[in-house]
């Protein structure tokens, strides 16, 4: 089997094998949090489920129109759960609020000789940049809130087990031709 032919089959099977890989991946993750969650294995793959989740998530934002539906959905969903877990208990919000707080107060000082120069310095300059922080830690923690609702539902270790079983019965079902599981059911 040369190269090109090589090529011309994972080029044509892209999804199958994003699912078949991720799917594994999902099972490693789970089996690994399962025998000991603070072990290197685990840690190890968790790392790797969420490089390979990225992966998944950009070529089914690039690709979804070409691939069945039913595996582009489930390879959106596999791809968010391996990406959401290992931030699942890291709070963005503050750390962002911070930040635009610290820019904000940057920012106001070159208000310097503009209509709205009495917030370029001292207390009004302060407290804009309080409130922007609070403004955008606010919004931050509400969409932070919602995206670990669904984390923590993707990321509890059965659904996540299923979910690996769905992607590999998904990409075989594909690869032996027969369609795509949802074919099954409807």
């Amino acid at each position: 089997m040369d190269t090109s032919s090589i090529t011309d089959y994972v080029t044509e099977h892209i999804p199958e094998l994003v699912l078949l890989v991720g799917g594994l991946i999902a099972l490693m993750i789970v089996i690994t949090y399962v025998k000991n969650e603070s072990s290197k294995k685990y840690k190890l793959f968790m790392a790797l489920g969420f490089i390979f989740g990225i992966g998944m998530i950009i070529l089914c934002i690039s690709s979804y129109a070409e691939w069945p539906w039913f595996a582009s959905v489930i390879i959106a969903v596999a791809g968010f759960t391996m990406v959401i877990r290992p931030f699942r208990d890291i709070s963005f919000a503050a750390i962002l609020a911070i930040l635009i707080m610290v820019l904000a107060y940057i920012f106001l000082g070159e208000l310097d000789g503009t209509l709205l120069e009495f917030m370029a310095s001292g207390w009004p300059r302060i407290i804009a940049a309080f409130v922007l922080g609070a403004i955008a830690f606010m919004l931050t923690n509400f969409a932070e809130s919602i995206i670990k609702l669904f984390g923590k539902l993707f990321n509890w270790w059965p659904l996540l087990f299923v979910l690996g079983l769905v992607c590999i019965a998904e990409a075989i079902m594909m690869l032996a031709g027969y369609g795509s599981l949802y074919d099954l059911f409807t």
